[in-house]
Parts: C-alpha cells; structure tokens; sequence
C-alpha cells in the first residue's frame, strides 16, 4: 500500500522521513514514497509556477505517475497537510486514509487563530552556539529547545532549509501567498476514510483551534490537541506521535480487510446469481 508523503513550507522530504521511517521500520506491506515539492529540496521550481492551485496540480499529477493504478494514503506535514486536503477535495476516491501534522488550515498567517508563546524548555547554553537563522526558526517552531530536539532539527530540517531555492519560496508567499483559489474544506462528502490530525497546544506557527472547524469532515478521524508541543510535535512528543500514528496505520489496514470481505461477499454474491 502506497503513502504519499508531503513535506511542509521551505524543508524538504527529510522533515517526513525523519518522523515516518522509524514508525515504518516496524510495519510489512507499506510503500513510502517521498519527494520535494517545487523549489525545496532538490526539485527545481519551475518559472510559471505561481500559486498553491498550481502546486496541487503537479502533486496530483506526480501521485499518478508513481501511483498509476489503485489507492494509497497520504501524509501531510504543516504546508504539506494544505495540499494533502487538496487531494481529499479533489481526488477522494483514491485515497483510503489521511494523515494531517500540525496542517496549515488557514494560509492567510493574519487569519490563524494562534495561542500564547510558551516555552517550557530553553537551554540558553545550547542555543548561543547555533547559527543566528536556524537559531530563530528553531525557536519559534519549537518549545522544547534543547540538545534532543536539536539533534533531531539538524537532521530533519537543516538540510530542506539550506537545500531549497530561497528567492521561490519567499515570492511564492509575498506575490501570491500560499491560499488555494477555493476553499479547500468545503467537501462533496465528509471524508469516511481513516483519518488523523495532529495539533500542538503550543503552535504559534499554524495553531490548533482552527483545526477544529474540519472535525466533521472526517467521521473516522482522530483529532488529538498535544500538550508541550509547538510546530513541531514529531519530535517534542515522539512517544505519543509514534503511538497514534501506528493506531492510524492499524485503522487503515482494518479498513482495507473489511473492503475486500465486501469484494469478496460480492464476488460470490454475483457468482451465485449466475
């Protein structure tokens, strides 16, 4: 079974197999597929490449070359969780199960909904010996800041930061900003697939509350708010990350051995009609 993994705003696919292969690494019978999005990582942004309606597209038109035929999951992290709704909306019949981590709900940064700044660890010591950007962007995803995360940080976000086409990614928010041209949670049909949406208590970046106005476009989903954590939730609250998402995985894989009981059911149904 295919997952697609989605990567957020100017990282690349590190920040997704840092959090998702140690989970995999368990799990038999799971094809994980990573890339870079335009203009991060080590795909180059095309010149006509203007808006999120033209990022979406060329997600969905790379999910079906790697995935021809049949379903698959699809993962998204902050920016990556915005266009993994773009997949629900647009192309729902070929997914089977969402996952959402610390999503942009809403790309107007003005328009979010965002808690207090809290810090509950901050190893002053630490942080005099990073490098004055990585240091400020560390700060404000997280609220956890210390060695743990940072070894973690250097690994899954550092090379995405200095890998990406950086003139793109700050002219793709300022000349266009990041908004789909359509409401991108107005759904046909609530999405009845295994679903789960991680939110940090603490994300000054994306927030929680605004999460909570899509519940009910997911009836099989799990929405979890984590305390102690900001937009970085993977790695300040691994343990509990790791848990729901292999429960999410557990869902799924249930889901698809009651859908083909029904194949089957019907198979034999119409064998026996004959």
């Amino acid at each position: 079974m295919p997952v697609l993994m989605i990567h957020g705003y100017r990282f690349d696919h590190n920040v997704m197999t840092g959090c998702m292969e140690p989970i995999f690494k368990g799990r038999r019978g799971w094809k994980r597929i990573y890339f870079d999005l335009p203009g991060m990582g080590r795909t180059r942004a095309d010149d006509q490449l203007k808006n999120s309606d033209q990022m979406l597209e060329i997600v969905k038109q790379f999910s079906e070359q790697v995935i021809p035929d049949g379903v698959f999951l699809v993962a998204g992290e902050s920016y990556g969780g915005y266009l993994a709704r773009g997949l629900v909306h647009d192309i729902p019949q070929r997914l089977v199960g969402v996952l959402l981590i610390c999503p942009v709900i809403i790309a107007d940064q003005k328009r979010r909904d965002l808690p207090p700044r809290h810090v509950f660890v901050r190893d002053a010591e630490l942080l005099v010996g990073i490098a004055p950007n990585e240091r400020k962007m560390f700060e404000r995803m997280l609220v956890l800041q210390d060695k743990t995360r940072w070894d973690r940080w250097q690994i899954d976000i550092v090379p995405g930061l200095r890998a990406r086409d950086a003139s793109f990614t700050e002219q793709f928010i300022k000349r266009h900003g990041y908004s789909f041209s359509f409401d991108v949670d107005r759904l046909e049909r609530p999405f009845d697939k295994p679903s789960l949406i991680l939110t940090g208590r603490q994300d000054v970046c994306v927030g929680y509350r605004d999460s909570l106005k899509i519940v009910e476009n997911y009836p099989y989903g799990t929405f979890a708010i984590l305390d102690r954590a900001g937009h970085g939730l993977e790695v300040e609250q691994e343990a509990v990350f790791n848990s729901m998402v292999n429960e999410w995985l557990d869902r799924v894989e249930e889901y698809n051995r009651s859908e083909s009981v029904l194949h089957i059911s019907v198979n034999n149904s119409n064998l026996i009609l004959k």
